[in-house]
């Protein structure tokens, strides 16, 4: 009875371990900064939009759908659609660090065409919502937990469910992992609204950095195991 009462214990612990390093905290904060940072700057620079937190976008074009501004919901439609695009081809695909490349070149191609300016909105529109996609539906995991990098709201309510019905050993890894991620988010939005208003579209070179700094971790560690 004593070794079956005991027996979770290191198994849970076994498990905590059972990751690959996409899955790790820090490569989760870095990409929920630089889902943040990417939110920010689309509803400053491209006409009061999102790139990944569809939430948003949803409400604003029901909001004009129902008023008749049919011009303003299709540039809410956009963004959704072309998020939809992009998580769809990362669910097929299922290679996180192809997707992850994928987002760094959809976010470069944009800042390019952006400071040239040779580029129309909706098509930049469309371009960095197909790749914070890519990145968000490769990277759902962090340790063992699933999250989101494009959105608060998901992570905060697991926040809860991990300090309210978990096991004691749960609530401690869990829920400040969430809470953390949330924290990563809104440092991410401040310093997105803080960098677009002074450097416009030269400022999406901080989430390339970040989206890039994350592939090359998880390419070493790959490279370590």
């Amino acid at each position: 009875m004593a070794m079956e009462a005991t027996s979770p214990e290191p198994e849970s612990e076994a498990l905590v371990g059972s990751y690959g390093p996409e899955q790790s905290l820090l490569v989760a904060s870095f990409l929920s900064l630089s889902g943040g940072f990417l939110d920010a700057y689309t509803w400053l620079s491209l006409g009061g939009v999102f790139a990944s937190s569809q939430t948003g976008n949803v409400v604003f074009f029901g909001m004009y759908a129902a008023s008749g501004q049919w011009h303003q919901a299709a540039h809410h439609a956009l963004p959704i659609l072309a998020f939809l695009a992009g998580a769809l081809l990362a669910t097929r695909l299922r290679a996180p660090l192809l997707c992850l490349a994928g987002e760094i070149v959809c976010l470069g191609v944009m800042m390019v065409m952006l400071v040239l300016h040779c580029v129309a909105e909706p098509v930049a529109i469309v371009g960095i919502a197909f790749g914070a996609a890519l990145q968000s539906a490769s990277f759902r995991h962090v340790e063992r937990w699933k999250y989101l990098s494009v959105t608060v709201t998901g992570n905060m309510l697991r926040a809860i469910d991990q300090f309210a019905a978990m096991p004691r050993s749960e609530a401690t890894r869990g829920g400040p992992a969430m809470l953390t991620l949330c924290l990563m988010f809104l440092l991410g939005a401040a310093a997105g609204g803080w960098v677009t208003m002074r450097f416009e579209a030269v400022s999406l070179v901080l989430p390339i950095a970040s989206s890039t700094y994350v592939l090359g971790l998880c390419r070493r560690r790959c490279r370590r195991n």
